[in-house]
């Protein structure tokens, strides 16, 4: 799986404008090219567009590849865990010494009442 939806840069406050645009890097997290946690955040759905960056996030399984394109450079990372947790757990946006992306959403669909985290670290990169 390629993310194949631009990534939007932005300030915390403006997250809710920030996240109908598509993908948004949270910007205290790392980026790809400098390891770490690099953690993105997408809708899964919304009420007027009912498929959102992340609709099928939950499709995603252990070993599963997810492909990020940044700065030219595609990086290739493996899923290692997907889990639900309460939407005020903050561990998910903790720095990391392994390379790996954070990928999180809302869930279940239409009816949000915690995240769905797919943690996915570095194979490779070209």
């Amino acid at each position: 799986m390629l993310l194949d939806q631009p990534t939007i840069e932005g300030p915390e406050k403006d997250w809710f404008s920030l996240l109908k645009q598509g993908i948004w890097r949270w910007p205290a997290s790392s980026t790809p090219d400098k390891g770490g946690n690099t953690v993105f955040l997408a809708h899964r759905f919304s009420y007027t567009g009912p498929h959102g960056a992340f609709y099928y996030l939950n499709k995603l399984k252990i070993s599963d590849e997810i492909g990020v394109i940044w700065n030219n450079v595609t990086y290739t990372y493996k899923v290692v865990s997907s889990t639900e947790v309460a939407p005020t757990d903050t561990s998910i946006e903790d720095s990391t010494a392994d390379a790996r992306i954070t990928l999180f959403t809302c869930t279940p669909l239409w009816h949000p009442v915690n995240r769905l985290v797919v943690v996915a670290k570095l194979e490779s990169k070209s």
